[in-house]
């Protein structure tokens, strides 16, 4: 468990599976919505945000989830998957997958995405993996710059499919050696 003055980290557990739901729909929503047409994003958190799916991605042995709560309360949340297959561009003898860094709109810029960041790495490392990889849409700036801020280089692209929209993604990835 990792700690700030006013957030702490925790592992996510099965018990999470609805808070993930509601949380992960919810910081998508503020963070995309306003660039996509509510019929592409219904139909994507439709497919990526329900309460089974997330039971199901709790229970992955491969995957795990990491969240941020300022007073008891989620604040962001990040998912990270060692099975994932990495697209061309990414190299590593062990990569891992950072699926999923998202804050609530109202806790940006209280350092809940370097909070999450810093645990994803940390744990990363620990459990042997040598490279962490990630698709991060091209419009998305402000996530291509933390990412930047964090070591991670562009790789390559792929297509990241939201609703009937496909949509390029930037791939990036960071060697776990350069904490």
């Amino acid at each position: 468990m990792k700690q700030t003055s006013d957030a702490v980290v925790r592992h996510a557990s099965a018990a999470d599976a609805a808070l993930l739901a509601e949380l992960g729909a919810r910081t998508f929503v503020e963070t995309f919505a306003a660039d996509n047409t509510p019929e592409d994003m219904s139909a994507y958190l439709a497919a990526s945000f329900g309460h089974d799916l997330q039971a199901a991605e709790l229970a992955d042995p491969d995957s795990f989830f990491l969240i941020a709560e300022i007073d008891g309360t989620a604040a962001g949340y990040s998912r990270m998957h060692g099975a994932a297959i990495p697209p061309s561009g990414v190299t590593g003898n062990k990569p891992i997958e950072l699926v999923r860094l998202y804050v609530s709109q109202d806790r940006l810029g209280r350092g809940i995405g370097a909070l999450l960041m810093q645990a994803c790495l940390t744990e990363a490392t620990q459990k042997g993996y040598d490279t962490v990889w990630l698709g991060v849409w091209e419009h998305n700036r402000r996530a291509r710059a933390f990412y930047r801020k964090w070591n991670f280089q562009e790789v390559g692209t792929h297509v990241f499919q939201l609703g009937n929209d496909s949509q390029t993604d930037i791939l990036m990835q960071r060697f776990l050696d350069q904490q």
